[in-house]
């Protein structure tokens, strides 16, 4: 049974007779008076009113989010939606893991800090030089598997960024996954600028 607040008007009546009836304990108290009835609520009455449609069971009340921010994109999907800034015949090669680095950093093990200056200064030395395709090693990130979702891999989630920032941004033609047999998941190749 829900509990009210206050007396209804009916209630505030009978409860005044009644007390007009009882004798009081201590005749040197004055007698009191009801507390005055209060004022109507008004709360509601400025509130706007909305036209809300009917709704059925099943239905669906707002569009599906396209994608929530437990099942963010990997990696090798940001990627993927990157334009093609390079000659088809050598990405597909590229894809397939039919071309071979001309050089490759392994990032295993460090941190954030640092990775990025040993990136850049790896990046920039192989543009350089004068080579094209660098595989850079990032390793798939341990999986977590405590109470709270965390993400794998910071490096792997990084580095494709790092590298379309400056000022790698200038030297990197165009980031891929690579291919399994040189890293897959762990690993990108990165086509650098003439």
């Amino acid at each position: 049974m829900a509990r009210r607040r206050g007396l209804s008007t009916e209630d505030r009546e009978l409860w005044s007779r009644v007390a007009q009836t009882a004798t009081p304990l201590h005749p040197a108290l004055k007698k009191r008076t009801p507390a005055p009835a209060p004022k109507p609520d008004n709360r509601g009455a400025d509130v706007p009113k909305f036209n809300v449609k009917p709704f059925r069971a099943g239905q669906s009340s707002r569009p599906a989010l396209a994608q929530s921010s437990a099942m963010a994109p990997s990696p090798a999907e940001r990627l993927a939606q990157h334009a093609l800034r390079m000659d088809h015949k050598t990405h597909r090669k590229m894809q397939q893991g039919k071309l071979r680095p001309e050089a490759r950093l392994d990032l295993h093990g460090m941190t954030l800090a640092q990775a990025h200056p040993e990136l850049m200064q790896f990046v920039l030395s192989c543009q350089a030089a004068g080579k094209r395709l660098v595989l850079i090693i990032t390793g798939k990130g341990r999986g977590d598997h405590g109470p709270l979702p965390t993400r794998p891999g910071a490096l792997r989630h990084q580095v494709p960024i790092w590298l379309h920032q400056p000022p790698l941004a200038a030297a990197v033609q165009q980031v891929q996954a690579a291919h399994y047999r040189h890293g897959g998941e762990g690993a990108y190749y990165v086509y650098l600028r003439r």
